[in-house]
């Protein structure tokens, strides 16, 4: 079992930045796979990015260059840091853990994913 906790939502003017944070508990090996979601309201929930074990990172490709993910193994942290944020970036964004082999189509899949946090709230006013 894995536990996920995100933290550092909160709101944030159009144009600035924000760093969130998740912290796994549990088996916290470092051989798995941790991504960050985001849904917005009457949205479906949409992958944002994810990092292996050894730092490999996926992105969706309208994010890049305004958002990165970074991994802590030793803190069994990864966290989502968040530029040059607008309107469209509200959403309660969740970070999710994931224990099969890296493929492209797998790690940006919501039902891949065996654990899940309880989300944390980005409202980003314009």
């Amino acid at each position: 079992q894995v536990q996920l906790v995100e933290s550092g939502g909160g709101l944030v003017q159009a144009g600035g930045s924000l760093r969130i944070s998740c912290v796994a508990s549990g088996h916290t090996g470092d051989i798995y796979t941790m991504a960050w979601f985001r849904q917005a309201p009457g949205k479906e929930r949409e992958f944002v990015a994810a990092i292996s074990g050894t730092a490999r990172i996926y992105f969706t490709d309208s994010l890049k260059g305004r958002f990165t993910i970074s991994r802590d193994n030793a803190k069994a942290t990864v966290f989502l840091h968040m530029n040059s944020l607008g309107p469209e970036d509200t959403a309660v964004y969740y970070c999710a853990a994931y224990f099969g082999p890296w493929v492209d189509s797998s790690i940006r899949t919501v039902q891949e994913y065996q654990y899940w946090g309880q989300g944390t709230q980005v409202t980003v006013s314009s």
